[in-house]
């Protein structure tokens, strides 16, 4: 199978990870395009809310040792970092990182660290990473070395990122049993 440099994360596959996932929400939550080797990887998301969640990546874990960095080129969000207290435990959170980004910033995702980004602005929300996707079986959907099934089991991460009195705030996912550490980012968070 060739290498497929585009892809688009739709509502329907979202549904996966929403907190609200019957509510209704653009056709397509955001534009991913994979630069392979030569090129670092651009991703768009639209702007708004779904059931009050804010637009955000389906997110993952790397299944190996890799890092990552994130360069915000446009608008402003959230990123949020967890690191699972066992890999084959999904559902107990050994520290939750949420930290807030706006144009300019970049953030660094640590190897085994989960990560997802959010869009809390009213315009595109734009990001630019050096993660390594690339080559045949690859693809900018769903990356190969990228663990996505433990974010689809728990529903999405340790919190939700959601609009409340006009801007961000967390939400617990309740499917998870236990979050020993967390930094909200001076966001609130119930």
């Amino acid at each position: 199978m060739p290498f497929e440099p585009y892809a688009a994360r739709t509502h329907e596959k979202m549904k996966e990870v929403l907190m609200a996932p019957d509510a209704a929400g653009p056709a397509v939550h955001y534009h991913m395009i994979r630069g392979g080797s030569d090129k670092r990887n651009i991703t768009i998301w639209e702007s708004g809310t779904v059931g009050g969640e804010y637009i955000k990546t389906y997110g993952h874990y790397h299944v190996d040792a890799l890092d990552e960095t994130y360069w915000v080129l446009a608008g402003e969000g959230i990123i949020l970092q967890q690191k699972l207290a066992d890999p084959k435990a999904p559902d107990v959170v050994e520290f939750f990182k949420a930290i807030p980004v706006k144009a300019g910033d970049s953030v660094y995702m640590p190897p085994n660290v989960g990560h997802l980004a959010v869009n809390t602005g009213k315009t595109w929300f734009v990001t630019a990473d050096d993660s390594p996707v690339e080559g045949a079986g690859d693809s900018a959907s769903m990356p190969m070395h990228a663990d996505y099934e433990s974010v689809k089991k728990m529903r999405g991460f340790a919190y939700y990122v959601v609009e409340k009195d006009g801007k961000p705030a967390l939400v617990a996912n309740k499917l998870y049993k236990e979050v020993r550490t967390a930094d909200f980012g001076g966001l609130s968070a119930e």
